[in-house]
């Protein structure tokens, strides 16, 4: 899984993000690239104790689900439609929105201090720091190809 972005090493993760331009238009979607940056926000948000996630229990494919999202090279599809976009923004800039994300991953890292914390993913329920950081990275990953910062 060494294609996809370390979200550990925020000094490259940083540099990867400030290559962002607020006018840069997708390879695909309907995202500008200060909302991809405040959806990360969100998305870190709900792993590092800012919001509580929602789960409704296992069914009888979550298992499945989370070994083929986690532990493998498989990448999020192209045009994957999650949620609707948010009709206005968070924060006043796009510098101000990086700046946040990289705040909260801090805060991610800190929340996972605790030993054994695990926290629910909607779809592949309760997930550790290792499990996190990997979907995390294939997360970043797929927004930042979807922008050309990364190939």
């Amino acid at each position: 899984m060494n294609h996809f972005v370390d979200i550990t090493n925020r000094k490259v993760l940083y540099r990867l993000m400030v290559n962002l331009r607020p006018e840069a238009a997708p390879l695909w979607g309907k995202m500008k690239p200060q909302q991809m940056i405040e959806h990360l926000i969100d998305q870190v948000q709900y792993t590092n104790g800012v919001k509580i996630p929602a789960w409704d229990g296992p069914d009888d494919n979550t298992a499945v689900r989370k070994h083929a999202a986690i532990y493998t090279d498989a990448e999020i599809p192209r045009n994957i439609f999650v949620e609707e976009l948010a009709d206005t923004l968070i924060y006043p800039n796009l510098e101000t929105a990086i700046n946040q994300l990289m705040k909260e991953l801090d805060t991610f890292d800190r929340y996972f201090n605790t030993p054994d914390v695990k926290v629910i993913h909607g779809a592949f329920g309760p997930m550790d720091y290792y499990e996190w950081t990997i979907w995390h990275g294939k997360h970043f990953t797929h927004h930042l190809k979807q922008f050309g910062v990364i190939d």
